[in-house]
């Protein structure tokens, strides 16, 4: 039987700590222009030492300058403190009659500051009416492009007004349908509807628990149905797939056509690319077949998507691989970043010489503190991505010269041994970054690629084993598609061994179907 009972134990453990320094410049380092430049104008907001260096906001204040400032005020103790005790003892320290003295002169200066920041009350005030000018102001009022104060004025809808926001399928579906005379019940009806799409323009929900959750009459929710089916984009609202291109067909007039037919019964076929079947089934010619195929191909299986998407990704370069001459040079992309600087009006408050609150100067320290930091840790970030790039440059300057045919193996772990940082550090410095170079726009993650044993036992970069295999299955003969097998005999005789196992998983990964999937029969 175990007793509960206290004990003193000791206890040997190593701990990493990150302290706030250190985790601004983690996370400053893993952060793209965009987000950069977002994170800056945040702090300029947010602490009032900084400022962008093409303000004109008096002198610049290297950093320094304050450092040492900093240094100096935690040298020196707290001056508030020390001028409440210098006066505590001047009082103890003073007589009855030199305090009694020191009270009336206080009170003498008082009240003469007091006498002369009063003004003369028995002064007679001026008339308002004589100060107007009524010459000057019939003068303007009798001028035909004389326009009155008021109408100059009228307040104006914001900027933000007339900014442009995306339009959801939800907001484009609900304008059409308030177009569309119909019942009450039937649009409402139709707004749950709309209400229960998902971001693809399917129907998550059926029709029972729409009628049951709106409140609404089934057949009310079924004639509802048939009216957002008809709203653009057509093929929205389906419940399947094979609905959702029924309804596309028939807003081309392809109902009882061949694609109709094709779509309602005989889906599976197409799936296989099964033309033969497809044809003996409708007792029609191949050459028919092959025209519906094309018909089924350019409907949008997802009619809602183009609403629904998160829209193009802005990128902007982190970094410029740039060929003056035979050489090529690393430019960092600091174009439209706020250059940042520290506002000198503050560093008084730090002087020697100044004895401001005590909040205040601890305010101000800690500002001036933070903001050094962060200048530091951008700089820190700025040359880390430049090393990088420039061990890059150093490894793959056939790939810049000749295209992706050139390019080379190349890990992270070599690069962080070259610049002498640990892998981390690296694979923050090359995260959500792109690079413009000779041969186009490529996320720095692009240039690390594993080794694969490659012809004469030298290795070749994963990514062109992978473009090989695509270029072999772009140019086989539809009719007969290549095997897994097949590829990588085909590597094999290349001098590049892989299993078939392997060419199956690189297929796979680069979203190619299967060679029973490839075939196309005639």
């Amino acid at each position: 039987m175990s007793l509960l009972s206290q004990r003193l134990q000791l206890k040997l453990a190593q701990k990493q700590i990150l302290t706030p320094s250190l985790m601004q410049m983690v996370a400053l380092l893993q952060l793209n222009r965009l987000e950069l430049r977002d994170l800056i104008e945040q702090e300029l907001a947010q602490n009032p030492v900084l400022e962008e260096a093409d303000e004109d906001a008096g002198e610049e204040l290297a950093p320094e300058e304050i450092q040492a400032l900093l240094d100096a005020e935690d040298e020196r103790g707290e001056p508030a403190d020390k001028a409440v005790l210098e006066a505590t003892d001047r009082i103890e320290d003073a007589g009855p009659d030199e305090l009694v003295e020191g009270v009336e002169a206080e009170a003498a200066e008082a009240s003469a500051e007091a006498a002369e920041s009063q003004p003369a009350a028995e002064s007679k005030p001026p008339d308002p009416f004589e100060e107007i000018d009524f010459g000057s102001f019939f003068e303007e009022y009798l001028d035909p492009s004389y326009r009155a104060p008021a109408a100059e004025e009228i307040e104006r809808p914001a900027l933000e007004s007339y900014l442009s926001q995306p339009v959801t399928l939800a907001d484009h579906l609900r304008a059409q349908l308030s177009m569309l005379p119909l019942e009450e019940a039937v649009h409402d009806a139709a707004d749950s509807i709309i209400g229960n799409l998902d971001e693809n323009g399917y129907l998550t929900a059926s029709l029972e628990e729409i009628a049951a959750g709106g409140g609404h009459k089934l057949e009310t929710v079924e004639k509802a149905l048939g009216v957002v089916q008809g709203l653009d984009p057509a093929g929205v609202a389906a419940r399947d797939l094979r609905e959702c291109l029924l309804l596309q067909l028939e807003s081309r007039n392809g109902r009882g056509g061949v694609a109709w037919q094709i779509v309602s019964e005989h889906l599976k076929l197409v799936e296989n690319r099964h033309l033969k079947e497809l044809a003996k089934a409708l007792h029609r010619p191949l050459e028919h077949i092959e025209i519906a195929l094309k018909v089924i191909q350019s409907l949008n299986p997802r009619p809602g998507l183009r609403y629904s998407g998160p829209g193009a990704r802005p990128i902007e370069p982190d970094v410029y691989f740039l060929k003056e001459g035979d050489e090529y040079i690393v430019q960092f992309n600091d174009d439209d970043l706020p250059q940042l600087r520290l506002n000198s009006r503050y560093r008084r408050l730090l002087e020697p010489g100044q004895e401001p609150d005590k909040q205040v100067r601890e305010y101000i320290k800690e500002r001036y503190a933070s903001a050094l930091q962060l200048l530091k840790n951008i700089e820190q970030r700025k040359q880390t991505i430049l090393r990088v790039c420039q061990s890059i440059l150093r490894r793959q300057k056939a790939f810049f010269d000749h295209g992706l045919d050139h390019l080379r193996p190349m890990m992270i772990k070599e690069v962080a041994e070259e610049i002498g940082v640990h892998p981390s550090t690296v694979s923050r410095a090359v995260a959500n970054k792109y690079a413009h170079t000779p041969q186009g726009v490529f996320e720095l993650r692009y240039f690390f690629s594993e080794a694969v044993q490659g012809p004469a036992g030298a290795a070749i970069p994963l990514l062109t084993l992978k473009r090989m295999v695509k270029k072999m299955i772009e140019q086989e003969d539809p009719a007969h598609p290549l095997t897994d097998e097949q590829i990588a005999a085909r590597l094999k005789a290349a001098g590049i061994h892989v299993t078939r196992r392997t060419v199956a998983k690189y297929r796979e990964d680069m979203k190619i179907p299967s060679t029973h999937q490839r075939r196309v029969r005639h």
